[in-house]
C-alpha cells in the first residue's frame, strides 16, 4: 500500500447538544478509489466534513501531505471556486465556466483574444492557455460532452449539477478527492462515465457511497460504525463474503452458547432435584432411629454441600447466559421485514395506469398504459422528464394537456422522503393513513417492519435514517386503501445496505402494480422488473409479465 495523502487519528466529534457521532476513530486515505459505506446516520458525511476542515473534531486530528478537495452530497452551484473568477463578474449569471473555477480565465483569454494588452488579463491567464480544451476534456470525461461553457446553472438538471460539481474538482487535480454519493441522481450513461473518470483518476478518491455498480470497482472499503471505522481490502465482493463469513460465525457461536446454557440449566435442575431427594432420605434414616444429633449434623453438612455445588452450578449459567447474550448481539436477531400484503393485490388485466398526456416541465408526449401488477422501471436521461411523470400520474403536476389517471389507490414515495411528520410518533403516522384500523392492527403491521412494542412510541423526528425509512415504507404499505400501484422515485439513492434490504424485502410481499424511476440494475434485477418504459416514448420489454 502506497504511502497515505490523508491520515486521521483518534477523531472524535459530537453535535452542541452533547450528542455523539464519531469516537476515536482512526485511518488513512491512499493512492487509489476507497469506498466508505455504514448504516444511515453512522456519520460518514460528518468524517467527510472533519477530513475536509468544514468542522472541527472535539478530539484528534488529521494531517495532510497533499491538497484536498471535497465534493458535498447536495450541491450547491454558484459561487465563483477561484479568486481569478472575480474577473468574470460582469457576466450576467453564474455560468458551467464559474462553477469549474475557470471563468476568470476564460473571461481574460476572450479578452485577450480581442485585442487586450492589459496586464491583468495576462496575469489572470499565466500558464493556463489550454483551459478551456482541458475543461472540455474534463466535461466528456463525467458523460457532459460538449457542454457549453457559457450556459448558465439554472439551465441545468440536479444530475447535470452533481456532474459540474464533480469536474470542478478533477479539473483541479487534488491529491485528496472526498466525494459524498457522487452518483445520486445519475442516469445509467452518467454513471458509467463519472464511475469510469473515479477509476482513471491519479491520486486518492474516498467515497461515501452505497452504489454498488460503485462498490464493484473499488480497491478497499471501509466501514463506519458506532464502534469505530474498520477496514477491508477489495471490492463488494469480498467486503460481503467476509461479512457472510463473519455471520455463519457468530450463527455457530449463538448456536453453541444456546447449547451451553440449556446443558448448565439441566445440571443445575438435575442436582437441585437429586439434593432434595438425597434430603428425604436423610429424614427418612432419622426417624428409622438414626441419632437426633448425627442425624442433625448430617442433615447441616447435606445443605452446606448443596447450597455450595448449586451455587457453582448458577455461576456456570449465569456465564453461559452472557455468552448467550453476546452471541446474539453478534448475530444481531431477526431483523428481516416479514410482510403480506394481500389487499394490495390486482388482477392481471385490471387497467392500473392511463396516461395520454404532454408533460408540463418535461415537454414531452407520453402514452402509457399499465395492466396488472406490472412492474415497470421509468427509463430516460436526467431532466427528461421521469419525476414528471410519477407527479402527472398522482396529480401534483397536472400534465399540460391530456390526461394522467391512476384508476387504483396510489401510494408514492417520493426521492425526498418527506412521508413523515416529525411531531407524531410512529404509530400516529401510521395511524393517520390507516383510516379504520384498529390500534392493535396498526401495532401488528408496524411489529414486521420491527417496530415492535414502544418502538412504535418514538417520535418521528428522533429517528435514525434508516428507522426513518423503515417507518416512511410502513406508511406506504399499510394505508387505507391499499395502495395497488406504488410509485417509486430513485428509492436506493442514500439507503444504506440493511434500509435496502428493507425496501426489497417489502416489495416481495408487494402485490399490486409498480412503476419505479432507478438506475440501480442490481435493485431492479431483485424486485423482478418486468417493463421498462423511457419517458420519450419507446418502449422495451425486458420479459414476460
Amino acid at each position: 500500500m502506497s504511502s497515505p495523502f490523508l491520515s486521521f487519528s483518534h477523531l472524535t466529534f459530537m453535535w452542541p447538544d452533547g450528542s455523539p457521532v464519531l469516537d476515536d476513530v482512526t485511518g488513512a486515505v491512499s493512492s487509489g478509489l476507497t469506498a466508505l459505506v455504514g448504516a444511515n446516520g453512522a456519520g460518514k458525511s460528518t468524517l467527510l466534513r472533519l477530513l475536509v476542515g468544514d468542522l472541527t473534531p472535539a478530539g484528534g486530528h488529521v494531517a495532510t501531505s497533499g491538497t484536498v478537495r471535497y465534493v458535498p452530497q447536495d450541491v450547491a452551484l454558484g459561487t465563483p471556486t477561484t479568486a481569478a473568477d472575480a474577473v468574470a463578474d460582469a457576466v450576467a449569471g453564474v455560468t458551467v465556466a464559474d462553477v469549474l473555477g475557470v471563468g476568470g480565465t476564460l473571461a481574460a483569454l476572450r479578452a485577450i483574444e480581442a485585442g487586450s494588452v492589459d496586464p491583468a488579463h495576462y496575469d489572470v491567464v499565466g500558464d493556463d492557455w489550454d483551459v478551456e480544451a482541458r475543461a472540455q476534456m474534463t466535461l466528456a470525461s463525467i458523460g457532459l460532452a460538449g457542454m457549453d461553457l457559457s450556459r448558465t446553472v439554472t439551465q441545468v438538471s440536479g444530475g447535470e449539477a452533481t456532474q459540474l460539481a464533480l469536474a470542478s474538482a478533477l479539473l483541479a487535480r487534488p491529491d485528496v478527492l472526498l466525494l459524498d454519493e457522487p452518483t445520486n441522481n445519475l442516469d445509467g450513461p452518467a454513471k458509467e462515465a463519472v464511475i469510469r473518470a473515479l477509476m482513471q483518476r491519479a491520486g486518492a478518491t474516498l467515497v461515501v457511497t452505497h452504489d454498488r455498480d460503485l462498490l464493484a470497482c473499488v480497491n478497499g472499503i471501509g466501514e463506519l460504525r458506532r464502534s469505530g471505522l474498520r477496514w477491508f481490502g477489495g471490492n463488494i465482493d469480498l467486503y460481503e463474503q467476509v461479512l457472510a463469513d463473519e455471520a455463519e460465525v457468530a450463527q455457530q457461536n449463538l448456536r453453541t452458547a444456546t447449547a451451553k446454557v440449556a446443558k448448565q440449566h439441566r445440571e443445575l435442575r438435575t442436582y437441585v432435584e437429586g439434593g432434595a431427594k438425597r434430603n428425604k432420605q436423610g429424614e427418612k434414616a432419622a426417624r428409622n432411629g438414626m441419632p437426633a444429633i448425627i442425624a442433625g449434623g448430617k442433615k447441616r453438612q447435606a445443605q452446606q454441600t448443596l447450597a455450595r455445588v448449586t451455587g457453582v452450578h448458577e455461576d456456570r449459567l449465569a456465564d453461559a447466559r452472557a455468552e448467550l447474550d453476546a452471541a446474539e448481539d453478534a448475530v444481531d436477531a431477526d431483523k428481516t421485514i416479514r410482510v403480506d400484503l394481500p389487499d394490495t393485490k390486482v388482477p392481471p388485466r385490471r387497467e392500473v395506469v392511463t396516461v395520454q398526456a404532454a408533460l408540463l416541465r418535461a415537454g414531452v408526449e407520453a402514452n402509457l398504459l399499465v395492466q396488472g401488477p406490472e412492474r415497470i422501471v421509468i427509463t430516460g436521461r436526467n431532466g427528461a422528464g421521469k419525476t414528471t411523470l410519477l407527479g402527472a400520474i398522482t396529480g401534483e403536476l397536472p400534465p399540460q394537456r391530456g390526461r394522467a389517471v391512476a384508476h387504483v389507490p396510489v401510494g408514492y414515495l417520493p426521492q425526498r422522503l418527506d412521508v413523515l411528520d416529525d411531531s407524531l410518533t410512529v404509530v400516529e403516522n401510521v395511524a393517520t393513513r390507516a383510516r379504520g384500523a384498529s390500534p392493535h392492527q396498526v401495532r401488528e403491521g408496524l411489529a414486521r417492519f420491527l417496530f415492535r412494542g414502544r418502538a412504535g412510541d418514538a417520535l418521528a423526528a428522533t429517528l435514525s435514517g434508516g428507522e426513518r425509512f423503515r417507518a416512511s415504507l410502513a406508511c406506504l404499505l399499510l394505508a387505507r386503501p391499499a395502495p395497488q400501484l406504488l410509485l417509486l422515485d430513485e428509492p436506493t439513492n442514500n439507503l444504506d445496505f440493511a434500509s435496502r434490504a428493507a425496501l426489497i424485502e417489502s416489495l416481495e410481499g408487494y402485490q399490486g402494480a409498480l412503476m419505479v424511476v432507478s438506475h440501480d440494475r442490481d435493485f431492479l434485477e431483485h424486485i423482478g422488473v418486468t417493463r421498462a418504459v423511457d419517458v420519450t416514448g419507446a418502449e422495451v420489454v425486458l420479459a414476460s409479465a
